[in-house]
């Protein structure tokens, strides 16, 4: 379960062993990334609607999905720097286990 309150701050619980605070030092950029995907997403459908090329509908497509990738980077690595180190040092299996599920999702 994951808790956001005002200041970026993430609370993950995990089967109520324990509960841990994270700060995520990227949370704005991730936000205004999305917001652009979603527009450009908003586009592609405009495009689709108007029966605009298939060639050019599947570059933009392939440009959302490269930014999305690239977002997922990005909290990927927040993620690392401050969850997992603190997770290691905390020893929770639970959070280390999450991430892999959570790579493997994200690398298909």
């Amino acid at each position: 379960m994951k808790k956001q309150n005002h200041s970026h701050k993430h609370v993950h619980t995990h089967e109520d062993k324990h509960e841990h605070t994270h700060s995520h030092a990227h949370t704005k950029a991730v936000l205004n990334r999305l917001s652009r995907a979603i527009g450009h997403l908003e586009s592609i459908k405009t495009m689709v609607e108007s029966g605009r090329d298939c060639s050019e509908v599947l570059i933009q497509l392939s440009a959302v999905k490269a930014a999305l990738n690239n977002t997922g980077k990005i909290i990927l690595k927040d993620h690392m720097e401050h969850c997992i180190v603190d997770a290691v040092e905390k020893g929770d299996q639970d959070a280390i286990q999450d991430l892999e599920k959570a790579i493997d999702r994200f690398m298909k």
